[in-house]
């Protein structure tokens, strides 16, 4: 390994710092993304069932907001309802929205970063190619001679950083793609739970008592 790093010049070295950095948000995604830290799969059930009869207090809705991203969506609308009982449907959809604002802020971390590893790392390839066919016309001489080392030489930037170039960008795409997915299909999820939350919650608001009309 170390031989084909020397071989390829000093092009390859950032395309060995993009494959540090892209390999580190993959693992950081992949654990991210998983649904038991976003949207574990009885939460919304077990807060349909507490909040059946009465709204919980404000600790469990504090643990509520800790305990993952659908947490922290169901918690926002729970703390609405609980500081201002006289919401109204549109202020409670709102307050869901700006948490679905948030979440999705959340989800999509380091996914532009991995998006322009994949778009640049064919680009730095490029360079090294150039920079290899630079190396290869400067070491013909002027009288027609050849000199074999160099040309050797630059045949190996130009193939060595092509090749990591590219193998570092198609597994990188893959990933973002993969990941673009995974958060659309956890925003979905956030969004039909909000729905399903809302009507229960509006049971607890305050009806706005009718005015009266004025006496003439």
């Amino acid at each position: 390994m170390l031989s084909i790093i020397q071989a390829a010049g000093w092009p390859i070295w950032p395309l060995i710092l993009c494959s540090v950095i892209g390999l580190a948000l993959i693992i950081e995604r992949l654990l991210s993304l998983r649904r038991s830290r976003v949207a574990p799969p009885q939460l919304l059930d077990e807060v349909l069932l507490i909040t059946r009869t009465s709204l919980p207090a404000m600790d469990v809705v504090n643990k509520l907001h800790e305990n993952s991203v659908l947490g922290q969506v169901l918690a926002s609308g729970l703390r609405a309802v609980v500081v201002e009982p006289r919401t109204t449907e549109r202020m409670l959809r709102q307050t869901f929205e700006l948490a679905g604002r948030s979440a999705a802020q959340q989800l999509e971390r380091y996914l532009n970063t991995l998006g322009t590893i994949a778009a640049a790392a064919p680009l730095l390839g490029l360079l090294g190619t150039v920079v290899g066919m630079i190396e290869i016309f400067g070491s013909q001489a002027p009288t027609g001679a050849n000199n074999p080392a160099a040309l050797a030489h630059g045949i190996s930037i130009a193939l060595y950083n092509t090749a990591f170039g590219l193998i570092i960008a198609i597994p990188a795409l893959m990933f973002y793609r993969y990941f673009r997915g995974r958060v659309d299909d956890h925003l979905m999820n956030l969004e039909l739970a909000a729905e399903r939350l809302m009507p229960q919650l509006m049971r607890f608001a305050v009806k706005p008592q009718p005015t009266a009309p004025a006496a003439r």
